[in-house]
């Protein structure tokens, strides 16, 4: 029986195909991921994209899918720091006490890193299962560039959550 962990992977909409490959990734190693996170079907994005759906009541959502989940994955791609959503969701990552790893998507660099990663983060990784399973079991709290080497963190590590 593989191993289960229940995440939120928050991603720009564009690395969707990310959070497949991470899943898979995982899979191989005999980990389940089961993702509660917002992927977008192209009528829904659509609505996402025009504003018709309220604020709020995409931030509730949100907060119950992520409040189901252990961790939260950040997909760090070419976009992921210019999009609110990602910080917001970093955030409340923070707020509800969850851990936050960093992932970098194929193609990710250090300039893509949200600004609330960088306050709140406890690992980030590059695209390695070995890695991305330490860091989502704690295992480890790494904070890497995306080649692997070893990237200094900005903020303090946290002591103890409540």
């Amino acid at each position: 029986m593989p191993n289960r962990r229940h995440v939120f992977i928050s991603h720009h909409h564009a690395d969707d195909d990310h959070v497949s490959k991470l899943t898979e990734l995982l899979a191989g190693q005999g980990f389940e991921i089961r993702n509660s996170s917002i992927r977008a079907k192209p009528a829904n994005q659509e609505r996402l994209d025009k504003g018709l759906i309220k604020e709020g009541t995409l931030k509730r959502l949100l907060r119950m899918k992520m409040s189901w989940a252990s961790t939260v994955i950040v997909l760090i791609g070419k976009e992921t720091h210019r999009r609110p959503w990602v910080d917001w969701e970093i955030r409340q990552a923070n707020e509800l006490g969850k851990r936050i790893v960093g992932v970098y998507t194929r193609g990710g660099t250090e300039a893509d890193i949200p600004p609330a990663f960088e306050d709140f983060g406890d690992a980030i990784v590059n695209w390695n299962s070995g890695s991305v399973i330490d860091a989502i079991e704690g295992k480890d709290s790494p904070f890497e560039k995306p080649d692997g080497t070893p990237r200094v963190p900005v903020h303090a590590a946290r002591t103890s959550r409540c």
